[in-house]
């Protein structure tokens, strides 16, 4: 794990470091009270990707980072408490093999500077958040979403633009 000036780690916070990139802080990052960063699993899964944090960003309390694949977030993203990003999917297209030994896909997220993710919402694999732009809160985020939008729903649509 690297990590610039002023980092806050609050109380019963997790940090699995194991992955392939790091963990990696910019400067006056906060990472929440019970928040979870989890790159690998913990009991003997492939090692994950990471997670790259800008400056002035928090990962709110409680939230869930499932970094196996590569997690961006940007400069100045705002998290509230419970959000949960996901860079994997279960594979689950064979009936006849129980799910758990189907495997993942492992994917990216990015989440662009200026960004506002609400309480509870969640972001899936393969999507970027473009900069500016606000998640509202419960939403999920199954595809890209354009710069300066706010989005809300599940799944999450443009509702309006901040432009």
């Amino acid at each position: 794990m690297s990590a610039g000036k002023d980092l806050i780690i609050e109380d019963g916070a997790e940090i699995n470091c194991l992955s392939t990139n790091g963990i990696q802080l910019g400067n006056r990052v906060t990472i929440g009270k019970n928040a979870i960063i989890r790159p690998s699993n913990i009991y003997g899964s492939s090692i994950g990707a990471g997670l790259i944090v800008g400056d002035n960003s928090n990962i709110g309390p409680g939230a869930y980072i499932g970094c196996s694949g590569l997690i961006t977030i940007g400069k100045n993203v705002m998290m509230s408490p419970g959000v949960s990003i996901y860079a994997e999917n279960h594979n689950f297209l064979d009936p006849s093999l129980p799910m758990k030994d189907q495997g993942v896909t492992v994917e990216f997220v990015n989440i662009e500077d200026d960004c506002w993710l609400a309480s509870n919402s969640i972001i899936l694999a393969g999507v970027t958040v473009g900069k500016g732009s606000v998640i509202a809160a419960g939403a999920v985020v199954t595809k890209d979403v354009p710069p300066y939008s706010v989005v809300a729903g599940s799944p999450a649509v443009v509702i309006k633009s901040r432009i």
